[in-house]
């Protein structure tokens, strides 16, 4: 799974990488977790791209729950396009999740160890996410999202064995693009073979702390 990401990049190169008119400047994220807001690229048609905010953890617009359930952080890649949960939103909801790296938990005989893993080319990675609009019975409007996973690569698999899926820039309009609503079409985009994109290195264990949010969150832990 996906449970913890970092967003540590200047918005104005956000607005590069992504093709946006404009972002509001925010300040850089180092622990980002579930439940909390996350800035995510959406289409907003007439070939334009907006930055909007959504909580991290997808609420069905059915859900009995509503805003009061966590709702669901991440979706497997593989079903997300038949399951009742993201059916909808994989076929009409689908945005970009900018972040600059992830983090994932090793198991080791003496508890979990946390990793953080970004691009190797030093560019930001953009997370395939899902979204949806609930609205509750008070008017209440709750805009929540969803990270696609995927069984993990060579890389990543020394540690977790599912990760984020990650779009390349060349697939940011296809993904994007609210007009090709056909959802086994949209998650075949990143089944291609090839080299991992993702480097990684272990880090301090204060990133398990969700009230803790400072750039040496990332920073390579020294192991003994």
């Amino acid at each position: 799974m996906c449970g913890r990401f970092a967003l540590g990049i200047p918005r104005k190169k956000l607005a590069e990488e992504f093709g946006l008119d404009a972002v509001p400047d925010a300040p850089d994220r180092y622990n980002i977790a579930p439940g909390q807001l996350v800035e995510a690229v959406v289409d907003a048609g007439f070939g334009r791209r907006e930055m909007r905010l959504f909580r991290w953890g997808l609420v069905p617009s059915w859900s009995k729950e509503g805003a009061k359930g966590r709702g669901f952080v991440n979706a497997r890649m593989e079903t997300a396009a038949t399951k009742p949960s993201f059916r909808a939103a994989m076929r009409y909801r689908r945005c970009l999740i900018p972040a600059s790296g992830f983090y994932e938990w090793q198991t080791r005989p003496g508890g979990k160890q946390p990793w953080y893993f970004f691009r190797a080319d030093g560019r930001a990675a953009a997370l395939a996410g899902i979204w949806e609009t609930y609205e509750g019975a008070m008017g209440q409007v709750l805009d929540s999202c969803a990270i696609l996973t995927a069984e993990a690569d060579a890389v990543v698999s020394v540690v977790h064995d599912r990760m984020p899926v990650a779009v390349a820039p060349e697939a940011y309009g296809g993904w994007l693009d609210a007009h090709m609503q056909d959802a086994a079409r949209a998650a075949s985009f990143f089944r291609r073979p090839g080299p991992s994109i993702w480097t990684g290195h272990p880090v301090g264990s204060a990133v398990n702390r969700t009230s803790v949010d400072e750039p040496g969150l990332i920073v390579p832990l020294r192991m003994a």
